[in-house]
């Protein structure tokens, strides 16, 4: 009877809840590239509107979403929850499973709950162009759409490995009018650096924004706009967590565990941000972000300040970081690619609050051909990351007769990822394991404070 549940449009969230009204400590402030100094909203403004920037800085606990964002988010949302019972049946476990599906969207993943809401602010502040980067394409699909409804140009540097990888979401990014490119280009002062150094380097997130935050910056018309990482992005992900507080009480269910996967951190403070909150407040609850082997940021890298960008253009940001030199192996889940985190997930981690796990991409592929063969879900390779820990928690309630209520996030459907299951099927797909000497040479080339 819960194996699919939803909620009605009007009880669609009808405001982002904002996280940094409730932390125990403030994050740390960004800090100006050159001076090293706390960066205002006057150093934020030649790349951000001033809509984003004030709730980048916000204290306030919610934001009210924009009627026209709302209308917008009413073409896929509420997305539903699922209760797993054939999952949990193949797996043998006694505790339940349950995943929120953010696949519905037009763009096949979460992305579009603040490309809608960025591309909205920017035009209402008359920008005509933005740029963005992107990992596998689908902050990009989701930017290119968003870019199409509000009016507004969209360009969009993709990672060089994932262009060649996934064509199909460049064609998506293409259908709704964006011009895609591979990056490192040999357009921009950053791609031709990059390029100079290694003609075949297979691109990272790190260098794809360096390329649009150098064109953003160089234009008037031009702003920038980011799928992850910043305190605005996550907020936006917010409506994932307030919508599945809202199914769960329709269950009269309340999760033990929340998982999901972290490349930048969006779906993960998406979903878990709105629970943090009962764990702040003494509620017995377990978080667990989980990231790639071959780009382990919160378990092998340093929290600290760095770049979020390749060519240093961007603000520095105290975050868990690989080092912005860091260019990660060609894993099929291009969204997770990125060196750095969300400063927000990176001071839970360090408060104790959420916990961070790695795994190879081969137990990932693992873990989602079972779920398509019992659920029929055709999971994005970041989102089965997600999936694989989950597997693993109902397996060990499965040994110890717990009964546990496991949650985690479909962020995205697999549907332009099929190359990547090929590679998994046929036995082709490679893990990658980082030695310590390469961690250690990126992390020595971050600034020193």
């Amino acid at each position: 009877m819960d194996t699919k549940t939803l909620l009605t449009e009007s009880e669609m969230p009808t405001h982002w809840y904002n996280i940094q009204a409730d932390l125990p400590r403030p994050a740390e402030p960004p800090l100006h590239p050159g001076t090293h100094q706390p960066a205002g909203p006057d150093d934020l403004s030649p790349i951000f509107p001033m809509g984003l920037i004030a709730q980048e800085m916000s204290q306030e606990r919610y934001i009210e979403i924009p009627d026209q964002v709302q209308d917008i988010y009413r073409i896929w949302r509420p997305t539903p929850l699922y209760r797993a019972h054939r999952l949990e049946k193949e797996l043998g476990t006694p505790a339940k499973i349950y995943f929120k599906y953010e696949g519905t969207s037009p763009a096949g993943s979460h992305k579009p709950n603040t490309a809608v809401a960025q591309a909205y602010y920017n035009k209402q502040e008359g920008v005509k162009r933005i740029t963005t980067e992107t990992g596998a394409g689908q902050w990009g699909s989701a930017m290119a759409m968003a870019c199409s409804f509000m009016g507004i140009e969209c360009k969009v540097y993709m990672v060089g490995v994932s262009y060649d990888q996934k064509p199909y979401r460049k064609s998506m990014m293409e259908t709704w009018g964006a011009e895609v490119l591979s990056s490192p280009t040999d357009t921009t002062n950053s791609g031709r650096a990059i390029s100079a150094q290694d003609p075949n380097s297979p691109g990272s997130l790190g260098i794809a924004i360096s390329e649009a935050v150098e064109e953003a910056a160089g234009r008037d018309d031009t702003n920038y706009a980011l799928g992850s990482v910043l305190n605005h992005v996550l907020m936006h992900q917010s409506v994932i967590g307030q919508e599945v507080r809202a199914q769960m009480e329709k269950l009269d269910a309340y999760p033990d565990t929340v998982i999901g996967c972290v490349g930048g951190g969006s779906s993960f403070g998406g979903i878990s941000f709105p629970f943090i909150k009962d764990k702040l407040d003494g509620k017995d609850i377990q978080f667990i972000a989980v990231e790639p082997e071959a780009c382990p940021t919160i378990t092998r890298g340093k929290y600290t300040y760095d770049f979020g960008d390749t060519g240093q253009m961007t603000p520095l940001v105290k975050m868990h970081t690989l080092g912005h030199t860091f260019v990660p192996p060609p894993i099929h889940a291009g969204g997770l690619r990125y060196h750095g985190m969300a400063p927000l997930i990176s001071l839970l981690v360090d408060l104790g609050l959420i916990e961070a796990r790695a795994i190879h991409q081969n137990a990932v592929f693992r873990s989602a051909i079972t779920l398509a063969r019992t659920e029929g879900m055709i999971s994005a390779p970041e989102p089965a990351h997600a999936l694989a820990v989950a597997i693993d928690e109902a397996l060990k309630c499965k040994e110890t007769g717990e009964e546990k209520n496991i949650l985690f996030l479909l962020c995205g459907h697999g549907n332009f990822d099929l190359s990547s299951y090929d590679a998994y099927l046929s036995g082709s797909l490679k893990d990658y394991s980082l030695p310590d000497e390469q961690i250690e040479r990126n992390l020595a080339a971050v600034p020193q404070f």
